[in-house]
């Protein structure tokens, strides 16, 4: 299991090197599955503009496929070798994946090899719990179920500058869990935590 997380993904130079050394394949030859944030819908999924997000990073458009929560059951049987999800708010896109099952379908194509790749929010949602992102990002989708997808042990505190070394000194004695801050420089490789 492979996760490349990040608060700024591939719109940062050091992230995105980062992304380009740990992927199975040529980014010219990987097929990956991304996953919108909150503000997507079923017009701008077909309009083709996260299509055309992707192929900027040097993705090939006949290897991009975009979940569509409003009509998933075509992207389960996908031969994936990459997942991506870029920054937005937590809250809203954990509960468009939950909705949709996308998050079994997430856990499942990681545990079985797909690299994924999580900037900030896409970041936070591989966590085991999304509490403290409320400092962050406003819960106004009505999401009670504050638990990530678990595919690693620690939280993240994403953006970290010296604005956030409070919540981070705090959340390092109250977490339950480990607490690793991201710059917006800064990245990490995860490879096998289960």
């Amino acid at each position: 299991m492979k996760l490349i997380l990040s608060s700024c993904d591939f719109r940062n130079e050091n992230s995105a090197k980062c992304i380009y050394d740990n992927l199975p394949k040529a980014i010219g030859d990987c097929k990956v599955l991304f996953f919108p944030n909150e503000k997507s819908n079923d017009e701008l999924i077909k309009s083709g503009m996260y299509h055309n997000r992707l192929t900027e990073f040097g993705f090939k458009s006949e290897n991009v496929y975009v979940f569509n929560y409003w009509n998933p059951e075509k992207f389960f049987n996908l031969d994936i070798d990459a997942i991506y999800i870029s920054g937005g708010n937590t809250f809203g896109t954990i509960k468009l994946i939950r909705e949709s099952g996308a998050d079994k379908l997430i856990i499942n194509l990681v545990k079985n090899g797909a690299v994924y790749i999580g900037g900030s929010a896409g970041a936070h949602i591989v966590t085991p719990d999304i509490t403290h992102v409320q400092k962050y990002d406003t819960n106004t989708f009505g999401l009670c179920d504050l638990s990530g997808l678990g595919l690693c042990d620690r939280i993240f505190i994403c953006h970290y500058n010296v604005d956030r070394e409070k919540d981070y000194l705090e959340l390092k004695v109250s977490s339950k869990y480990k607490v690793t801050t991201l710059t917006n420089d800064e990245y990490l490789v995860v490879l096998s935590e289960q």
